[in-house]
């Protein structure tokens, strides 16, 4: 081979290389919420894997902040290439926190979620506006051996509360595997806020009857959304009952 055929070959190696890493599309990852688990973005995931995205939805301890975030921040560093990071509920909370010790997350989307500024809880951000009923369909608080306290949702008034737009069938099957959350992460303060520094795309229910729609629309406004979809009706788990519009979102902060 010539000198002017193998210098040929090397530029042409190295432009492709260069226009895969242009186009190559992120990691999503996915992070539920309390009273919820991985299996709430099956249909999302869906979604994504069709449409040609590497999913990783991943399993949120629900025990506090901190820890949640350090977890959620490990996955997101063992992952190569960018990563746009994704929390529905409570999950908004931990993505708010997590993205803050990663480089590679170029994008947050809340789904139904938290986005709490600096000091801020769920607990307070939920109490802020009227309207959410979550406190009166709690069961009673289950007592750890760590002396925390550990929630979740009446199985009976699961369907209403958490997921009315959903078959009661279906509502059923997550109310008996909703995955409780302990007190102190719902009233554990919030670090620095990534949505500060990185751009950040909302979704929600205006049907939502554990964060009120009043408190979302505060979040997505304060945090500069780039794009905010209302659902209208739509349950909390808007991830669940419209995830065509959820994953759509997702696909726009991917881009």
């Amino acid at each position: 081979m010539s000198k002017f055929a193998a210098s040929l070959a090397i530029a042409t190696a190295l432009l492709s290389a260069s226009a895969f890493a242009e186009t190559a599309k992120p990691t999503v990852v996915l992070v539920h919420g309390a009273f919820a688990d991985s299996s709430s973005w099956n249909d999302v995931t869906r979604i994504l894997q069709k449409d040609g995205y590497n999913v990783v939805a991943a399993a949120n301890p629900l025990r506090s902040v901190s820890t949640d975030a350090a977890y959620v921040s490990s996955v997101v560093n063992n992952i190569k290439g960018p990563v746009v990071l994704v929390g529905h509920s409570y999950g908004g909370q931990v993505i708010t926190n997590a993205a803050r010790e990663t480089k590679n997350v170029k994008s947050l989307v809340y789904v139904a979620a938290f986005a709490p500024d600096a000091g801020e809880a769920a607990a307070e951000l939920a109490g802020k506006f009227p309207g959410g009923t979550l406190g009166e369909v709690l069961s009673a608080p289950v007592k750890l051996a760590d002396g925390n306290v550990e929630l979740s949702i009446e199985q009976s008034k699961f369907h209403q509360q958490f997921a009315h737009d959903v078959s009661a069938e279906k509502a059923a099957l997550m109310a008996a595997g909703q995955r409780p959350v302990t007190e102190a992460a719902l009233t554990e303060k919030s670090g620095a806020p990534a949505w500060k520094t990185l751009p950040s795309y909302f979704i929600y229910g205006d049907g939502d009857k554990n964060i009120p729609a009043q408190s979302l629309r505060f979040m997505a406004e304060r945090a500069g959304s780039k794009h905010t979809v209302v659902i209208k009706g739509a349950s909390h788990v808007v991830m669940v009952s419209h995830p065509q519009d959820v994953a759509t979102l997702i696909e726009e902060a991917a881009k």
